[in-house]
């Protein structure tokens, strides 16, 4: 059995076409990532990925939608991301493909 802690990855991704990863592939990445209330996070899109989000915990908006724990939304290639941490974050996200650099900030 091989252990590891998400610490020890890049802001939670730990599955994808990067380093460091417990698994290392182009077909989609996969991602816990933690956001503080009222934490400033940049526009932006991806050209060529489709984002799976599920919100494990916290509240967030995002184009203009309030999102609760157990929700899921998806964003599509091109799709503008703006979100608002309206409390501390939980957010599962699993990326497809897994392309670094697509990742195009408004």
């Amino acid at each position: 059995m091989e252990r590891h802690k998400l610490a020890d990855f890049f802001r939670g991704w730990f599955i994808g076409n990067f380093s460091p990863s417990v698994l290392k592939t182009s077909d989609f990445e996969v991602g816990i990532l933690s956001h503080k209330k009222n934490e400033i996070w940049p526009r932006h899109f991806h050209k060529q990925g489709t984002e799976y989000n599920f919100l494990i915990s916290g509240l967030m908006k995002i184009q203009g939608q309030t999102i609760e724990p157990g929700d899921i939304f998806i964003l599509r290639p091109n799709e503008i991301a703006d979100p608002v941490f309206l409390e501390d974050c939980l957010v599962l996200v699993v990326k497809t493909p897994s392309i670094p650099g697509d990742k195009f900030e408004v």
